[in-house]
């Protein structure tokens, strides 16, 4: 069994910084322009290009990618860098071309996707014209993942984690620096957002750029779709895209689903969506990323016994990190979204509206992450197909429920399909693993679940209700609701700990120590 513990830990690290950074970019986007017709143009806008960011750049490029270029590299270092180029240039080329027809085509893919946003006279156009401006950021963003991809293959995890950081940097300078200009101008200043994100996405490939010739990558001119390598990455390629895209395909349909409910419903689960890719983002994907690269490696060896024995680590590990973090925001989510929301043009029923949205979808936070790492198993395999199969069962299972719930429920069925879709997924693929690693013990690892559950429920309720405690003597300033957050998470950090230790959960210390030695 490989240890992937300092590489996760790196991978973390690293994340955490982007998605701080991240959770200011959306600080500032909702200070500036709160929730209404403008930040549901931009989101529905953004959403395009981003689901094609997931079937060409992070998901798809990187569990089609690595798996065969670490094959290549225990060849030699010159085809290694042969397959990168030969995969740069396509990506280059393919991205390029589909970014210019995004652009060319958004008025009618808006058309077809929000047309719920008709009801609104002008809103359709707004959302049209911000599609043509970001679709170019699939190009860069296309290019920072590969560099992210040939960076963890050679396990080298921090730079390509933190990159992202520089993308929300420039997308939080740009809007502020240009606000003042484009409303002197009588324009819509929202505008300001889609050119820092263009900004961002191109800076988040450059920075990664230095680090690339330092590990030994040097390009070359090879364009092939002959390459029997690259005939290899595509193979995984196709099926990966549909099968890893899942969720944000189902956020696309949420996305057309949504927009003829009430104004601001696509701008309440977008804010909500990403407070939760704060811990899936630190937690759940880091460690799926980390594992994928060992996975490959001991797939290549074949030692099935170390495969099974790194799978059941990285499960526990990451339902270790989730299941404690996801039961704490659900508990806090009215002062979370409160600190990191409730100013400006963002009102109180926002926050109140954004919250309930984000407890439905932290419930799937431990599912997403366990899928993102059994799905790794199937992928080192070289097996896209049966992931792909599963992401289709997941899908169906949205579509239903957005459509039957959504008149019940309205903007809260997209959050809660989402969770119980990636429940479904998980439990298909890990149904299926024996066909890939032998029998797996499901009682041990069922019963270590549970344990971590009830103590994160417990450590969840304590951090409940110490706000609501405080919320009656300090009141709801920032100060006060920062204060909350901060001094109920560790009370119910402490709670959770302790109840480990009650129920004899020994992995907690055992995780804990393998994070922090150096």
């Amino acid at each position: 069994m490989e240890d992937i513990s300092r590489g996760v830990r790196s991978f973390t690290l690293g994340t955490a910084v982007s998605r701080v950074m991240g959770l200011v970019r959306e600080s500032v986007f909702a200070h500036l322009f709160g929730v209404g017709a403008a930040t549901d143009a931009f989101n529905v806008a953004f959403r395009i290009p981003n689901l094609l960011r997931d079937l060409f750049a992070e998901t798809a490029l990187s569990d089609a990618f690595v798996p065969v270029l670490t094959a290549e590299k225990a060849k030699s270092r010159e085809a290694q860098n042969r397959l990168a180029s030969n995969i740069f240039n396509v990506l280059f080329v393919v991205t390029g071309f589909l970014s210019i027809a995004g652009l060319l085509a958004a008025p009618y893919l808006v058309k077809a996707i929000a047309f719920g946003f008709g009801r609104v006279p002008g809103k359709i156009d707004l959302t049209a014209q911000l599609t043509a401006v970001l679709f170019p950021f699939l190009l860069f963003v296309s290019l920072a993942a590969w560099a992210m991809s040939y960076l963890n293959t050679e396990r080298s995890f921090f730079v390509p984690s933190v990159a992202p950081a520089v993308f929300n940097l420039f997308s939080i300078l740009v809007p502020v620096l240009t606000y003042g200009w484009y409303v002197a101008r009588g324009k819509e200043p929202i505008f300001g957002m889609a050119v820092g994100v263009l900004v961002g996405g191109l800076m988040q490939f450059l920075v990664q750029t230095p680090l690339l010739r330092r590990k030994g990558f040097r390009w070359s001119p090879v364009l092939s779709f002959r390459d029997p390598e690259f005939r290899r990455v595509m193979a995984l390629f196709v099926p990966v895209a549909i099968g890893l895209a899942g969720t944000r395909i189902n956020v696309l349909v949420n996305t057309i689903l949504v927009t003829p409910l009430a104004e601001g419903s696509v701008s309440w689960l977008n804010y909500a969506f990403r407070v939760m890719h704060l811990p899936l983002g630190l937690f759940g994907i880091a460690v799926g990323a980390v594992a994928l690269p060992s996975l490959s490696k001991l797939v290549v060896e074949n030692d099935t016994a170390a495969i099974r024995g790194t799978l059941t680590d990285s499960l526990k590990m990451v339902l270790f990190l989730t299941l404690p973090t996801s039961a704490l925001i659900a508990g806090l989510a009215i002062p979370v979204t409160r600190a990191i929301y409730e100013r400006g043009r963002f009102t109180t029923a926002d926050t109140l509206a954004t919250a309930g949205a984000l407890v439905l979808y932290v419930a799937g936070i431990p599912f997403m992450s366990a899928l993102r790492n059994v799905a790794a198993v199937f992928y080192a395999h070289k097996d896209a197909k049966t992931p792909m199969y599963a992401s289709f069962c997941s899908i169906g299972l949205n579509l239903v429920l957005n459509a039957t719930l959504m008149w019940v429920l309205g903007y809260l069925a997209f959050p809660l399909s989402t969770t119980l879709a990636a429940i479904l997924n998980v439990g298909i693929l890990y149904a299926l693993l024996p066909r890939k690693v032998g029998p797996m013990e499901l009682g041990p690892l069922a019963a270590y679940a549970g344990k971590l559950a009830a103590a994160s429920v417990a450590a969840g309720g304590v951090a409940w209700s110490g706000n609501r405690l405080i919320v009656g003597q300090w009141g709801t300033s920032f100060l006060a609701t920062a204060g909350s957050v901060t001094a109920c998470g560790l009370v119910g950090l402490a709670v959770f700990f302790a109840l480990s230790r009650l129920l004899g959960i020994t992995e907690t210390r055992d995780y804990l120590r393998r994070f922090l030695r150096r």
